[in-house]
């Protein structure tokens, strides 16, 4: 099948080629040396169940889209991850989010009526090539390596069916609100301020409804509040960051 560009792909997706054995028998993957796609953004989409080691390294926030997606913030200015190194790696010791990590491979509906999603993976970046040393077919069947592509990239939309339930809950309860930040830096007159995204209502989460709130806990809803709002700590840290790296 021909490669289709599409109008509005996924965020670092470019062009998407369905992967099969008529024209990719013979193809490979090529070692991936740096994460530099990643460094002209600022926000990272994540799953619920990424939050608890998320929260360690990244504020994480929701979008303000319709339908809000959490985000893990790699930057407070449009354009800058703070997270990728002059030589394009990431930051040694912190948590790659699994949306970065299935790039350039992810599932796709390749008509809009299809019932299943199929592997497809981004041309537009040359790992995927004739000359790729980590061969995708044995013959006609899909390699081991393949295989192991595959299924993370299922595991990664089961995930995203779960934080698409927990959104449409979170949504439902009506906890959400605008969020911001607001910063002191000892060497400025007024605090810096970050706003664009959703947060949960922390007055509204406290006053919740007694059985909604054992509810929460007992399916793992309120761990992930807590993750999230725990995880705003982080600004501080990604602004002192930005700080230095200015100064740099």
């Amino acid at each position: 099948m021909a490669s289709q560009p599409q109008p509005q792909l996924p965020l670092f997706y470019r062009n998407l080629v369905p992967l099969n054995t008529e024209m990719h028998g013979s193809w490979g993957l090529k070692p991936r040396t740096d994460l530099a796609f990643a460094r002209d953004t600022h926000a990272v989409p994540i799953t619920v169940d990424e939050f608890a080691l998320a929260q360690r390294f990244y504020p994480i926030v929701f979008g303000t889209d319709e339908v809000p997606v959490p985000l893990a913030l790699v930057g407070l200015r449009e354009g800058e991850n703070l997270f990728i190194e002059p030589d394009g790696q990431w930051r040694p010791r912190a948590y790659v989010p699994a949306y970065i990590r299935r790039h350039p491979f992810m599932l796709a509906r390749l008509q809009p009526d299809a019932q299943v999603l199929s592997l497809v993976f981004d041309d537009s970046w040359g790992l995927v090539a004739e000359d790729g040393e980590q061969k995708l077919f044995d013959g006609t069947e899909p390699s081991e390596l393949t295989k192991g592509i595959l299924k993370f990239c299922e595991e990664f939309e089961a995930a995203v069916a779960r934080t698409r339930g927990f959104m449409e809950e979170l949504n439902r309860l009506g906890l959400l609100m605008d969020g911001e930040a607001s910063i002191q830096n000892p060497d400025m007159p007024e605090p810096a301020k970050f706003s664009g995204f959703r947060m949960v209502n922390e007055k509204k989460l406290q006053n919740i409804r007694g059985d909604h709130a054992r509810k929460m806990v007992q399916n793992g809803m309120m761990g992930l509040i807590y993750a999230h709002l725990f995880s705003l700590g982080q600004m501080r840290e990604l602004f002192a960051d930005m700080q230095a790296r200015a100064a740099a």
